[in-house]
């Protein structure tokens, strides 16, 4: 079984992108933590539809986790961009064309995607108990919550079929 050589200019490409869009999610991760203290009020205005400590332990939690799958993603795609830019080049401008192993690129690709993927999902998970802190929980029924939340879920969820949809289309062609 000998090895198989790409040539990766796309891949830098790609792997920039993913690096950016971590950049912009990591931010979003540090806004939820910032929009939200206990003993925070919903502006439901009823003291039962105020979120409890259990609400905002998940809350921290998953932006830990969402965090840390986009602080995964973003450095497994830099640590292959410093491989093709460092290892398999002799002259820095010669970068676009370095060749490295094919089978290796994919595998840290898709390690890279499935960390963003799993990022999003953890920060989809905490910016519904954002909403939750912050309009009321889901179980009282407040309509601004069920649609801001409804609103939340389908988008996200549609982005997430498109992109692993794309993920998996790219990586079986």
């Amino acid at each position: 079984m000998g090895e198989t050589w790409s040539t990766t200019s796309v891949h830098v490409t790609a792997l920039d992108g993913l690096v950016n869009v971590n950049s912009l999610f990591t931010i979003a991760v540090f806004v939820g933590l910032s929009l939200t203290s206990p003993g925070q009020r919903s502006l439901e205005g009823k003291s039962t539809c105020d979120a409890g400590p259990d609400v905002i332990r998940n809350l921290l939690v998953f932006e830990v986790v969402s965090f840390s799958f986009f602080l995964f993603s973003s450095l497994v795609a830099q640590g292959l961009k410093l491989a093709i830019n460092l290892i398999n080049s002799n002259d820095v401008d010669e970068a676009f064309r370095a060749h490295i192993n094919a089978r290796v690129l994919r595998l840290g690709m898709l390690a890279s995607a499935v960390g963003s993927m799993m990022g999003c999902l953890f920060l989809l998970l905490s910016m519904v108990n954002v909403i939750q802190i912050r309009l009321g929980m889901l179980s009282c029924g407040s309509s601004a919550t069920v649609r801001a939340v409804a609103a939340l879920v389908t988008l996200v969820s549609t982005a997430l079929v498109v992109y692993i949809s794309t993920v998996l289309y790219a990586f079986t062609h």
